[in-house]
């Protein structure tokens, strides 16, 4: 039997809230925002990231620390998300990439992995109550293959900006006619 549209929606909705808990995670650690980072978790969750496995007020310390130290800015980008509902319990697997510039803004480090999550709903909302952070692949890159000029062809597509000039907020979106038909062999003379 088909389940009825209430449990449907009352599905997507418990996974969209999951979803949002792992997004609120890489924003307050990106953004290093205590606060945000704090309520992707429950206060009793213990979270394995390798380096250190704690609760969430030591891991913020730990994060705090290390991303401070080791490097200018770095980013954590989630992809592929998988969510098994259990009631008021969901287990989750997300993959994750991550990317950080020394302290120097110099060296760019990469890599992947996954974060398996048991989240809980408690009281009504979603947070983390045990995360693995598995690694499974990373280094560093090799120089870029296209040429300067190519990335200066690239930036001429959209203003890029962390203010309302950024072209994610030009409505509405809009390309140049002098812009289309350009088709350019990027690898061309590597």
């Amino acid at each position: 039997m088909e389940p009825s549209v209430e449990a449907m929606v009352r599905e997507l909705y418990d996974k969209q809230k999951i979803r949002e808990v792992v997004t609120r995670y890489c924003r307050g650690v990106d953004r290093m925002d205590r606060d945000l980072f704090l309520s992707a978790y429950h206060p009793d969750a213990v979270d394995d990231h390798g380096f250190v496995v704690a609760g969430p007020e030591e891991f913020w310390a730990w994060v705090n620390h290390y991303h401070t130290t080791a490097q200018a800015t770095h980013q954590h980008i989630i992809t592929n998300h998988s969510c098994e509902l259990d009631g008021d319990t969901a287990h989750c697997e997300t993959y994750w990439m991550f990317a950080a510039l020394d302290p120097n803004g110099q060296n760019l480090t990469i890599g992947g992995g996954r974060y398996v999550d048991r989240m809980e709903k408690r009281g009504g909302e979603w947070r983390i109550a045990a995360r693995k952070c598995v690694p499974d692949w990373g280094g560093q890159p090799v120089a870029t293959q296209i040429s300067p000029a190519a990335r200066a062809m690239l930036a001429e597509s959209g203003t890029t900006a962390r203010d309302a000039s950024d072209c994610s907020y030009e409505r509405p979106l809009t390309i140049p006619e002098e812009r289309i038909g350009i088709n350019v062999d990027i690898l061309a003379g590597t």
